[in-house]
């Protein structure tokens, strides 16, 4: 059967407004000519001339954070426990069967900036797209963040899901969600505005601390999402193992059967 694969992830990039300020990965590339030199120094007494072309190896020397790119966040990072107390899972404790299911994706990129997302506005995409919720479907929102990705207005563009939407999902048995935004939570400029307004706390990363009911894990600066149809893929989005983390990078895919 032939089969189509969607890239779903950003490409890791320095020097773009990805991030806010001091989170944005830096990225620094070693040509053929100095890996040539640095190949020279491990084999005293070879010349850069006596390897093919001149050439040696192209490396990159990279700094960021876990949560640089296209990510696979844990329940670590949401909070220190889940499931109403448990210890919350860190990026290599995640069961690699969350990370391979079929995707839904809800179609959000009306919705104005900074808008938080309801469990009404779930359950209606939802409906309009004829599906009820499996255990374990990876659940992606297309936000109007992710068009402007790269540009200076993506941080706060698109809207957020927020905790009663996020218990809609989870407690269908969803344990893996994703974004095109920075974040699955309303950009926090729009959030510091009603914080600012009301000095509820509870408003401040709501999706996210949702993981304290039911633990789940979450995507962020996802890509294309514009190209996948609702329903009828599957996801694949296993994360970079790092010890006790927070988060895992991933190279995410939609994978659909034709």
């Amino acid at each position: 059967m032939p089969r189509r694969i969607i890239d779903i992830s950003v490409s890791l990039q320095g020097d773009i407004p990805s991030d806010p300020p001091g989170l944005v990965p830096k990225i620094k590339y070693f040509g053929h000519q100095g890996g040539a030199r640095e190949i020279c120094r491990m084999f005293p007494g070879l010349q850069p001339h006596e390897l093919p072309n001149g050439e040696g190896w192209a490396i990159e020397h990279v700094q960021l954070t876990t949560h640089a790119g296209t990510h696979l966040d844990a329940p670590y990072h949401f909070a220190s426990t889940m499931d109403g107390g448990k210890r919350a899972l860190t990026i290599d404790e995640v069961p690699l069967d969350w990370c391979f299911q079929p995707g839904v994706k809800l179609d959000f990129r009306h919705l104005p900036d900074g808008y938080v997302a309801t469990a009404a506005d779930v359950a209606a995409e939802l409906a309009r797209i004829g599906h009820t919720l499996a255990p374990l479907d990876i659940v992606l929102v297309n936000t109007a963040a992710g068009a402007r990705y790269g540009q200076d207005d993506y941080l706060p563009t698109g809207c957020g899901v927020g905790r009663e939407a996020t218990l809609y999902l989870t407690s269908r048995g969803v344990r893996i969600t994703g974004t095109d935004a920075w974040s699955w939570d309303a950009p926090f400029v729009h959030t510091a505005k009603r914080y600012a307004e009301t000095h509820d706390a509870s408003l401040i990363w709501e999706g996210h601390k949702a993981s304290h009911e039911i633990g789940y894990c979450h995507m962020e600066k996802l890509a294309n999402l514009e190209a996948l149809p609702s329903t009828g893929f599957m996801i694949s989005c296993f994360p970079v193992k790092i010890k006790a983390a927070s988060a895992g990078w991933t190279r995410a895919v939609a994978i659909i059967e034709e």
